[in-house]
């Protein structure tokens, strides 16, 4: 994961909001978690369809450090991880619904596309 050498400057609150959970795979790691209790990661990894390991772990180990994701290890044999937003992840979830209605209605091209949004629509998160 990478690490910034000199701390990162906001200019205004959306621009931290978006760093913490903006960018390409954060918005659909939050909405795919968000429709589950909880979920292991070879199962999170199936739902993101095209995402790498590395990509998902970078960006699961980022929402942990925000404190939107929380990972709970079992001690079993093989170990179970699973994966499920916190409190905090939870609040997000109206911020999400709202921008995914703003994008259902500005949107003039067909996108939904990916497997899960065909599986939930777009405002099911409560």
């Amino acid at each position: 994961m990478y690490q910034r050498k000199t701390p990162k400057e906001y200019y205004c609150t959306v621009d931290y909001a978006l760093d913490i959970f903006g960018g390409k795979w954060k918005p659909r790691l939050l909405c795919i978690l968000g429709h589950s209790k909880s979920m292991r990661y070879g199962k999170l990894k199936n739902e993101m369809e095209n995402i790498s390991d590395a990509a998902l772990a970078d960006s699961l180990k980022e929402l942990q450090a925000a404190g939107i994701v929380a990972r709970q290890q079992y001690n079993e044999m093989p170990i179970r991880v699973e994966y499920s937003l916190t409190k905090e992840g939870r609040s997000l979830l109206p911020v999400l619904d709202t921008i995914s209605n703003w994008a259902v209605q500005h949107s003039q091209a067909d996108i939904y596309s990916g497997r899960h949004f065909r599986k939930v629509h777009a405002n099911a998160f409560h």
